[in-house]
């Protein structure tokens, strides 16, 4: 039984105790007793939402779990309490939303008002005088009550230790690029180290200069922030020595060496602010970032160019790159423009390399031992420490790394890292007359997750919600007393590459390995960043030993990716982020939007979002209003440059106002960020902003993902007395939506019946597509519970046909180079089965990106249909609808040919063929805990649904 200050007194022993008091056992005594901190219930904050405010955040609040209690649940299947009580309602939405009232909305979601009532508190702990943690019986949320601001984010800070000690230490190692060796050699470990640390391989001196900057540039929010972020520190050092101190600390520490299980020697290394910039870097750089790739965009237009001859080519790649597409789904919808990275009329500065020169900059040198081997072979050979005992059964639980190898697949540059959602109307159109907003961030599927619960309550702060483990310092998604708030990832292009010249200090000729660069005139070095990582077989690794030493060369415009040559001369392209070295920065929004005296309406709360420098989606609502505001320092680039493409690193070229020794530049104004106040709705899943607001990257075309929210919300909006449960339902079926089957499938069964179809079986496939439309192309069990989707064969042969038929209607047009190109740019298909899809197997989030949008506009070309921004060609059948229809008949015939097995291939968690399966959401462990598999859903992870009724 775990002695964690919060709970275990007032909870009594739990579930399965005796196999967790024989484990302790087994570990010769491991845990012991602690005593429980008595304190009385703090007084209520005022709270304007009543009853109508509810969240949702699986698989659980309770994110940690000892030694023990791994145990446990490794043998016996029990779990601690609180780590999974939220999965079963979250999961149970996706069968159970048709009969939704907003009597019955609490049945999936938790009610989420401020303080505790006293009959369900849990809980007390008062880790100082100044601050009382509070815990409720229903999900086990700290509420954190300070009457003083340093005793409210040491409070804060202590009950993160609580809940996610482990996952925060995992996730400033990811942060400094040092994950294995904290938590050993495993390929998918390495792979997450040589993923983050490029994106921002920060020295010890560069993270406190962004503590610094902060403190000095940004007043005194800036200085109250680093003053919030140390107590906040202070609380989580209390924690970890308290823990450590009473054994009572996440066992992953004795699974991975950290510290002795019989004699508790070893170290849980303490916690510093810059620790928290490290890992604020891996949140912005995975879920705030945009922009970059302009390399491999480069590649694909020359490819383009190649193909068709530079005029006509760069007119089909446009069409393809579709930056300002007419027909797609706009987040504001009003006729507002906000021009931004938008095609220039003739680009200035463009960079584009020579015809086979492109070269990746190596990250990875001196591979030793299993780091060698793991190179080779894409394994890691075992060589396993020996566990006494029952411990045994957990030898090799992080073989494949703490992470599996694809958590974070879709965090690439080219904007591919967002997956929330959003939904609000304005009062006007709802039943009450107040907004009504169903909201969340998508931020992938972990056990435990990667957010946390809690409330914040002290002088300057109010507000309930979530926060990621590690800088909850202030709730970054939620609610305040009269308001809520939540965020989408944007996208929008913060990053550039630069190609800088190559030289020789010497005067001789350089080459596309020179270390030197040309700046203002000067030859410079370049500065030459490593990381240096070994590690030992561990319990929980028992990868062999193994090292590497990670390189990363750094100029004044960022640093290097590639090398090539450009009109001949070596050059190395850069990526430079508006946001490197400044993700500390956009703590001073988030500080604003838990300050009740500062947000207190739609407009000061857009002030509050135009804080933040991470590209982010961000929406309001209140008892009167809706608001939405585009965040993101987005860079003032040179006239005439064009941000889709490599620019060289002159001054005539650079952002406006370019300060290299800082990274800072001038900025757009807040005026010209996507915004609005009280539109009639919004909806928003990582689509087009705003008209002339240039994506940036490929696929915001005439089919994206929100149109699945779009025509639903709209006809909502047209019909009049919106609710909180009408438009949890809108969500609740957009989730569990093909978005192939609602928005193409229409075109293609145009194409197949232009005459009659004689071949039974694809008269027969045709028929079963067609039903399955006709009953709202989704992926739904046919009961809950029963593990079988209706349509289940309809669904089979889409999952099989898609990639088959995109290749037929495009390959033959456009050359297998240009194909391969193009569809490196953006992935064919993402359904919810496809593990190759950016985001990965069994993530949940599905349909950001594919070639739908390309499929519509050129089936609707070749039936003759209207089409405003047609691609430059006509591919399907060369534009003969004959031979349109005969490549769709035949690839629909490979389709229905192929077995389930093969269109379902299985995996470490399915069988060959478990359709079902297949789809499923799985928690990925990051620690010692695992959760059951839940039915698919299309769906933010935290999501809240709020209706205010009244207003300060």
């Amino acid at each position: 039984m775990r002695r964690r200050i919060p709970r275990i007194a007032s909870q009594g022993v739990r579930s399965g105790s005796g196999a967790l008091i024989a484990a302790a056992a087994l570990m010769g005594g491991l845990l012991s007793p602690l005593p429980q901190a008595a304190a009385a219930e703090p007084t209520p904050t005022d709270d304007y939402c009543g009853t109508q405010c509810a969240d949702i955040l699986p698989p659980g609040a309770n994110g940690s779990a000892t030694l023990a209690e791994i145990l446990g649940h490794r043998l016996f299947g029990t779990k601690p309490a609180h780590s999974d009580d939220q999965l079963g309602p979250y999961d149970a939405l996706s069968s159970g939303y048709p009969s939704l009232t907003d009597d019955t909305l609490t049945d999936f979601f938790r009610e989420s008002s401020f303080g505790v009532p006293d009959d369900q508190v849990a809980s007390v702990t008062k880790p100082r005088e100044d601050v009382t943690i509070t815990r409720d019986k229903q999900n086990g949320v700290p509420h954190i009550k300070g009457t003083t601001r340093y005793g409210t984010e040491f409070g804060a800070g202590f009950a993160a230790g609580q809940d996610r000690l482990w996952l925060i230490d995992l996730f400033r190692h990811i942060g400094r690029g040092e994950l294995t060796s904290f938590a050993g050699g495993a390929p998918a470990n390495q792979g997450l180290e040589q993923q983050f640390w490029p994106q921002a391989p920060y020295t010890e001196k560069d993270l406190e200069q962004q503590v610094e900057w902060l403190r000095k540039n940004s007043g005194e929010r800036g200085e109250q922030a680093m003053k919030d972020a140390q107590a906040y520190v202070d609380g989580l050092n209390a924690y970890r020595e308290k823990a450590k101190k009473g054994r009572y600390f996440p066992g992953e520490y004795v699974l991975t060496g950290k510290v002795d299980a019989i004699t508790n020697i070893g170290e849980i290394q303490p916690f510093k602010i810059t620790d928290l910039i490290a890992l604020a870097s891996v949140v912005g750089g995975l879920f705030g970032g945009g922009g970059g790739g302009e390399v491999d965009a480069a590649l694909s237009l020359l490819k383009s160019q190649q193909k068709y001859g530079v005029e006509k080519g760069t007119e089909v790649w446009e069409s393809f790159r579709q930056r300002n597409d007419p027909e797609t789904v706009l987040t504001v919808h009003d006729g507002s423009s906000f021009p931004y990275a938008g095609k220039p009329e003739k680009a200035r500065g463009k960079a584009m390399p020579d015809a086979g020169s492109v070269e990746q900059e190596p990250l990875v040198y001196d591979r030793e031992g299993a780091a060698k081997t793991a190179a080779a072979s894409g394994a890691a050979p075992k060589d396993p420490v020996k566990a006494p005992g029952k411990l045994k059964k957990l030898q090799g639980m992080y073989d494949k790394g703490v992470l599996p190898a694809d958590t974070f697949s879709g965090a690439d540059s080219s904007s591919r890292k967002g997956m929330s959602n959003a939904l609000l109307v304005s009062g006007k159109h709802t039943a009450s007359g107040n907004p009504v907003a169903v909201f969340g961030p998508q931020t992938g599927y972990f056990a435990p997750q990667l957010l946390m619960m809690q409330e914040l309550d002290g002088p300057g702060i109010s507000a309930r919600g979530v926060s990621f483990a590690g800088v909850g310092m202030y709730i970054q998604l939620g609610r305040g007393q009269d308001y809520a708030w939540s965020a989408t990832s944007a996208g929008q292009d913060i990053t550039d590459t630069y190609a800088v010249e190559l030289c020789s200090p010497d005067g001789s000729a350089p080459t596309k390995q020179s270390t030197h660069y040309r700046y203002r005139g000067q030859c410079l070095p370049m500065e030459k960043l490593e990381k240096k990582n070994a590690w030992k077989p561990t319990l929980a690794d028992s990868t062999a030993a193994g090292s590497y030493r990670l390189q990363v060369f750094r100029t004044k415009y960022g640093t290097v990716t590639h090398r090539a040559t450009v009109d001949g001369k070596p050059v190395a392209y850069t990526s430079l982020r508006s946001t490197y070295r400044h993700e500390a920065d956009s703590i001073i929004g988030f500080q604003m939007f838990n300050d009740p005296s500062y947000v207190k309406d739609a407009k000061s709360f857009q002030k509050a979002a135009d804080r933040v420098g991470y590209a982010f989606n961000w929406f309001y609502a209140d008892s009167r209003d809706t608001a939405y505001y585009n965040s993101g320092s987005n860079p003032v680039r040179a006239a005439g440059v064009d941000p889709s493409f490599p620019v060289r690193a002159e001054p005539d070229y650079e952002w406006r106002d370019f300060d290299p020794a800082h990274n800072t530049a001038a900025y757009t104004p807040p005026a010209e960020h996507p915004q609005s106040v009280n539109q009639d709705y919004y909806i928003s899943w990582n689509n087009k902003q705003a008209e002339d607001f240039s994506g940036a990257g490929f696929g915001y075309g005439a089919v994206h993902r929100g149109d699945l929210l779009d025509d639903r919300v709209k006809k909502l909006v047209d019909e009049g007395g919106v609710t909180r449960a009408s438009l949890t339902q809108a969500m609740a079926e957009a989730a569990v939506t093909d978005l192939r089957g609602e928005q193409v499938l229409p075109e293609l069964l145009k194409v197949l019946r232009d005459k009659p179809v004689t071949d039974p079986r694809l008269a027969k496939a045709i028929q079963q597509l067609e039903a399955w439309r006709k009953a709202g192309a989704q992926r739904n069990q046919t009961a809950a519970g029963s593990r079988t989707y209706a349509h289940s064969d309809a669904i089979r042969l889409m999952d099989a046909w898609w990639p088959l038929l995109v290749e037929a209607e495009f390959k033959p047009g456009l050359g297998d180079g240009l194909y391969k190109s193009l569809t490196a740019q953006l992935a064919v298909d993402e359904s919810p089965s496809a593990g190759h899809g950016p985001t990965g197997s069994h993530a949940g989030s599905a349909f950001q990106y594919g070639w739908w949008g390309y499929v519509d506009k050129d089936l609707r070309t070749v039936l003759g249909q209207p089409v405003q921004g047609k691609l430059g060609d006509t591919y399907c059948g060369d534009g003969e609808l004959d031979a349109c229809r005969d490549a769709l008949l035949a690839t629909l015939a490979q389709a229905a040919a192929k077995p389930a097995t093969e269109v379902y291939p299985g995996d470490d968690s399915c069988k060959a063929g478990d359709q079902w399966c297949s789809d499923t959401i799985i928690h990925r462990a990051v620690g010692g805990l695992t959760h059951q598999p839940i039915q698919w859903q299309n769906r933010p992870t935290y999501q809240q649904v709020v209706e205010f009724p009244r207003h300060r």
